[in-house]
């Protein structure tokens, strides 16, 4: 069958499947994937159901769904096949997500005492996928960051430094759109230049600090005013500021018409956070500085975001210095 895509990090989904002969519906108020996600924060818990449903519609050939599947019957041999089906469709990132969500949902059949141990283990053992693709996303040139803030101190309007104030906190913080949606005044200390985020992903606090992105911020806080609430606002025709939370779709479309102002080709919110890493690696900061900064828990997912380009590698290689003399100098 063939029904709605279902689209993660911008990878469509379908739920074309194959059939698993499965049949047995558990009590849903002991349902492993739904324990699973409760276990999740909100920002993961959506992508996190999204993926199971593929994965029930795959064991299932479209007859269950992440709440209707009986997690407990899946053995090995069920397994092995959704990740064949999963890497035949999508990208190895998507896929290896999938496969941990599924992981855990097992877990949690085990430890409801639906599985037994050795089924758990059979089923739950599978190979991630080696991702032998670019990696995604780019990092902004400097002179891109430098047209969107020009079109952004153009336009004198309330909009003007509120989009400056987010390109900035983006940027300089090398915060995550989610991130900036969540920001409250009081967390903002104009005398350090610190930002406070909380619950970040993987529900983790962490400290940015904007260095000179605090002057845009502040050009931003003269309009806004200093009552308490949400840092950003939306901002409707006339220059009325709404006092409610910006959302997460605001964020990316505020980048998107200031890309287009600006003829900086097409980017994302998270290609900011790219470009941070990228030019504070550039400038010479160390990567377990960056990791911090970045809040990631593994310096090789930092690492991954490094979108420095060949150039920068090149002149890497020309600091080497090799002893070499011709023959008869």
């Amino acid at each position: 069958m063939k029904g709605r895509e279902i689209i993660i990090s911008g990878e469509k989904f379908s739920e074309e499947s194959t059939a698993l002969e499965i049949e047995t519906l558990p009590d849903l108020s002991e349902n492993p994937a739904a324990i699973y996600l409760a276990s999740l924060r909100p920002t993961g818990r959506r992508a996190m159901k999204n993926l199971l449903n593929v994965v029930a519609e795959i064991s299932s050939s479209g007859r269950h769904t992440v709440f209707t599947l009986p997690w407990h019957e899946l053995r090995y041999q069920h397994t092995a096949a959704i990740r064949t089906t999963l890497q035949e469709r999508y990208k190895p990132a998507s896929v290896n997500m999938a496969l941990s969500a599924l992981r855990q949902v097992l877990k949690e059949a085990w430890q409801l005492g639906q599985m037994s141990a050795e089924d758990y283990r059979r089923a739950a053992n599978l190979k991630v996928v080696r991702n032998k693709t670019l990696p995604r996303g780019r990092a902004l040139k400097g002179g891109e960051l430098a047209a969107l803030m020009e079109v952004c101190g153009k336009d004198t309007s309330p909009l003007g430094a509120r989009d400056a104030a987010l390109i900035a906190v983006l940027y300089a913080g090398g915060l995550r759109r989610s991130e900036v949606a969540r920001l409250d005044l009081a967390h903002y200390d104009r005398e350090t230049g610190a930002l406070t985020i909380q619950g970040g992903k993987g529900g983790k606090d962490r400290i940015a600090y904007l260095g000179t992105g605090n002057e845009a911020l502040d050009e931003w806080l003269k309009v806004r005013g200093r009552g308490a609430g949400p840092l950003f606002y939306p901002i409707r025709r006339g220059g009325h500021i709404d006092h409610h939370r910006l959302t997460e779709q605001s964020v990316f479309d505020i980048l998107k018409k200031r890309g287009l102002e600006a003829g900086v080709n097409s980017f994302s919110p998270h290609d900011m956070r790219r470009t941070f890493i990228s030019d504070l690696l550039d400038a010479g900061a160390d990567i377990a500085t960056v990791q911090k900064l970045a809040g990631h828990a593994d310096v090789q997912t930092t690492a991954r975001y490094d979108r420095r380009g060949e150039n920068t590698k090149r002149q890497a290689a020309a600091k080497l210095h090799l002893p070499y003399k011709k023959t008869g100098e």
